[in-house]
């Protein structure tokens, strides 16, 4: 595998967008009588599943597919589950979608308020996954993961997000508590916070380990944050866990405050949404929550081919529906009105040489990109970088023949892990 210098030949000229000054209070979605839950595990009808059409399930409540199931989902809400059901997210990722009917009786369940006065990450792994931010417990849990540092990124991954700027600068006060929380939980001392540089001049963060970020569009992202600020290379194929930094969203990191100063599980999530103007509404949704209810409560209105982002314009995906539940991890939702879609094409590349000039890891994109069309994945890593994108998405927004040069590098990547998995259970099972 190549592994080039990390470095482009022309800098990127987007910039991010900052959070407006004096920002208001998210507006507050009320919880809906119909929730919706996406558990990350497949259904298996050879296998016997712990829950079924008709299930109760308490407030608090851990719902687990199987009986040997590491992966759950907790309900926010006490009603009846009234539809399980496969669904197919992005590039094929299987999971298993629930709807869940509110009860008007709450009954909670608080198994883990015995457990709040002492934090440590197995209990906080096994109680409060999937909280506002979703932060990563499975990974610092995980022993064969040896983090030496943690990152709090208080700078949002695409341009026109601004979520976790403003839960950076609204709750700034907090942040001496999550730090200190992050330290006992982990026991990693080397804890960073990363945000605008304009934000790191407040003197609420005075003291604090600041990795001040500049507005250009790229800056923020994690390989970007470890090359420049943390002094660790970039190396293709490799996650940041892999090179022993942990990255923790500064929503997910306050999230855990909250849940043992309250000794329960939060649910409430801030999203920012963005209507076909550009108007931006800030929004506090309980997860599990469908997309719609949030656009009728705020008077944001779509038609038939209109497009709904999650995430930003750049390396966000397109939800299918307007049922698609509030996630952990969703910070924005943009809704594109049809007349405006970008289109993509099936033209053959014109060798215009912007794609090259703008990429930040030095990838010959205009070359990997004619592999990517002719399936040839494993030519595209071994001889053309693949695994060296740090899909920032600049490719596809400058593509002169509007080829959706990111797709097909996520799809690359995506078939190439695929086959491996293959592989690997393939020797497995001899």
């Amino acid at each position: 595998m190549i592994k080039r210098a990390f470095i482009g030949l022309t800098k990127p000229k987007l910039k991010c967008d900052l959070v407006e000054p004096g920002p208001k209070e998210p507006e507050a979605i009320p919880i809906p009588p119909r929730m919706i839950f996406l558990l990350n595990e497949p259904l298996d009808s050879t296998r016997e599943s712990l829950i079924k059409q008709g299930d109760m399930v308490k407030k608090g409540e851990r719902i687990f597919l199987y009986k040997e199931s590491q992966e759950y989902v907790t309900s926010p809400v006490s009603g009846k589950i009234t539809s399980i059901a496969p669904f197919t997210g992005d590039f094929g990722k299987i999971a298993t979608y629930l709807v869940l009917e509110r009860e008007t009786k709450q009954d909670i369940e608080s198994n883990f308020a015995e457990f709040a006065a002492t934090p440590d990450i197995e209990t906080a792994d096994r109680y409060l996954r999937g909280t506002p931010g979703d932060p990563p417990l499975k990974q610092l849990a995980d022993p064969a993961n040896h983090f030496k540092k943690i990152v709090i990124t208080g700078v949002d991954c695409d341009v026109m997000c601004t979520t976790r700027q403003y839960v950076l600068t609204r709750f700034r006060d907090e942040m001496p508590k999550a730090l200190t929380l992050l330290k006992q939980m982990t026991g990693i001392d080397d804890i960073s916070i990363a945000m605008p540089e304009t934000m790191a001049k407040l003197s609420a963060f005075n003291g604090m380990n600041l990795i001040k970020v500049s507005s250009d569009y790229i800056s923020s992202l994690p390989p970007m944050i470890m090359e420049k600020h943390l002094g660790i290379p970039f190396v293709p194929g490799k996650e940041s866990r892999d090179l022993e930094v942990c990255f923790i969203s500064v929503e997910a990191a306050l999230s855990l405050v909250r849940a043992y100063e309250a000794k329960e599980p939060l649910y409430e999530k801030i999203i920012t949404i963005i209507d076909k103007k550009g108007g931006r509404t800030r929004v506090s949704a309980t997860i599990g929550t469908p997309i719609h209810r949030i656009f009728t409560q705020i008077g944001v209105e779509t038609a038939e081919q209109d497009r709904i982002i999650i995430g930003g314009p750049l390396r966000g995906v397109a939800a299918y529906t307007l049922y698609h539940p509030v996630m952990p991890d969703m910070d924005t939702v943009i809704v594109q009105d049809s007349s405006e879609i970008p289109i993509v094409s099936d033209y053959p590349c014109i060798n215009c040489g912007k794609c090259v000039r703008i990429c930040p890891a030095n990838v010959p994109v205009n070359v990997l990109i004619r592999y990517l069309e002719s399936n040839l994945y494993q030519d595209a890593a071994d001889s053309y970088d693949l695994f060296s994108c740090i899909e920032c998405g600049l490719c596809s927004y400058v593509c002169t023949a509007r080829i959706p040069i990111f797709q097909y590098i996520r799809l690359g990547k995506y078939e190439l892990m695929k086959m491996e998995s293959e592989i690997e259970t393939e020797a497995d099972n001899v």
